[in-house]
């Protein structure tokens, strides 16, 4: 089943946010992503398709129940200063360079797999994503609703399994694979 056209300028695609479960923009080209309406957008085709595939009314074509063909995942985030929001609710301008963010999210790594520590009680202090508060926790999600690393990377785990390190324009990644 093809996809309805959405209204937007080429490029641009409407993702979902978890920690605001609202939807948002994204130019895969540019890998800006922003609230408001990319300029050029057609808002009449737009309302059509918010209405049919961002509706929590909208009844699915597929037959599928609100999270079949969906995952569960919760993660550990470590942002660096060339992320594309270099701020967290930790840290208001994000210094630490790609090396650095990796160097702390294998260190994480380590302690999940000798059993220090779950991903879920490091995220709680150590993520610079707001899923922080909640173990990490991201909800139910399908595809071509997360940045493609972090989608192929979590739909590869099978429940209960921790990834290697997974980059993304947001920075480094752990995933855990919940359900």
């Amino acid at each position: 089943m093809a996809k309805s056209d959405p209204g937007l300028p080429a490029g641009w695609e409407v993702r979902h946010s978890n920690s605001k479960n609202l939807p948002y923009y994204f130019n895969s080209a540019s890998r800006e992503s922003r609230w408001e309406l990319p300029s050029g957008t057609d808002t009449e085709k737009l309302k059509a398709y918010m209405a049919q595939h961002h509706s929590a009314s909208s009844i699915r074509q597929d037959g599928l129940g609100p999270n079949e063909g969906k995952i569960r995942a919760s993660h550990l985030l470590v942002k660096h200063r060339d992320s594309r929001r270099p701020s967290s609710w930790r840290e208001a301008e994000i210094t630490r360079t790609k090396d650095e963010a990796k160097a702390m999210i294998v260190a994480h790594e380590a302690r999940i797999r000798s059993g220090e520590a779950s991903l879920g009680d490091l995220a709680v202090t150590e993520s610079d994503c707001s899923s922080a508060r909640k173990r990490g926790d991201l909800g139910f999600f399908g595809r071509s609703e997360m940045q493609k690393e972090f989608e192929d990377a979590a739909f590869a785990l099978k429940p209960g399994e921790v990834s290697h390190v997974v980059e993304t324009a947001s920075g480094v990644h752990l995933i855990e694979r919940t359900e």
